[in-house]
């Protein structure tokens, strides 16, 4: 919550720097409520991909390689009419996320009251191991571009919030180990079971960029696995959004 409040108060800092440089005599003063946005393209479609990581992980879970996330979003801009550099958008898509253990397993299909995550490194193993999620996500941004009529070539930062419901948990071992380290056989298991997580996630966004490419990052408000069932880790993700329409 901290990174979005440092985000807001960067939004307004922008905005107010772009007023000040701007003349202060009424009649040379741009009235932004008349200018014409017609064949404005302002982030309608969002591919975004980049890093994932649990915030909170006790040292019990160990993590490995690097946890990656990919999403896909269509969104609706509606500009504020007296002054169409701050737009809403609003839209829906599909978010995922991957985590890979280091010689763990997930027991997500487990018939215990938490979700566990065994110790494999003594035993027959998988040498590559993920949790993998997703989602169907509802984002919500507020927008600041300094140039609303051009904003493919200009400065733009967003902040807003989204709202999932799970579509997907599932585990995926690969290739598989003694424990010494040595392969057996290329054997791939996957298990699917979304027991022991929350089915809506909730998740605070930020994006700050320059025309067609942001940096962005979303941090989750509520924990991945439900109470009383596990680890109360909360995801959070880093990286880059490809933007345009």
């Amino acid at each position: 919550m901290r990174k979005l409040v440092v985000a807001l108060a960067a939004l307004f800092v922008v905005a107010g720097a772009q007023a000040q440089t701007e003349p202060t005599d009424k009649k040379k003063k741009k009235d932004w409520s008349k200018v014409n946005l017609g064949n404005r393209a302002n982030d309608h479609f969002m591919f975004q991909f980049g890093y994932d990581g649990w915030a909170q992980k006790p040292d019990s879970i160990r993590t490995t390689g690097i946890g990656r996330h990919l999403n896909i979003y269509f969104m609706f801009d509606f500009p504020v009419k007296v002054d169409p550099r701050f737009s809403i958008g609003i839209g829906a898509g599909i978010g995922s996320s991957n985590i890979f253990l280091d010689k763990q397993e997930a027991d997500i299909t487990g018939r215990t009251n938490d979700l566990r995550f065994p110790d494999v490194s003594d035993t027959t193993h998988f040498k590559k191991y993920k949790l993998a999620n997703a989602w169907a996500e509802l984002p919500i941004e507020l927008r600041f571009v300094a140039n609303p009529m051009n904003s493919n070539k200009s400065w733009k930062i967003a902040i807003g919030v989204k709202v999932g419901t799970m579509l997907d948990a599932h585990t995926k071992g690969k290739t598989l180990q003694n424990s010494k380290g040595s392969t057996i056989s290329n054997h791939i298991e996957k298990e699917k079971s979304k027991t022991y997580f929350n089915n809506t996630r909730f998740s605070g966004t930020v994006r700050f960029g320059y025309g067609n490419f942001t940096l962005h990052g979303a941090y989750q408000i509520n924990s991945l696995i439900k109470d009383n069932r596990g680890p109360q880790v909360r995801p959070f993700s880093i990286g880059l959004t490809i933007s345009g329409l």
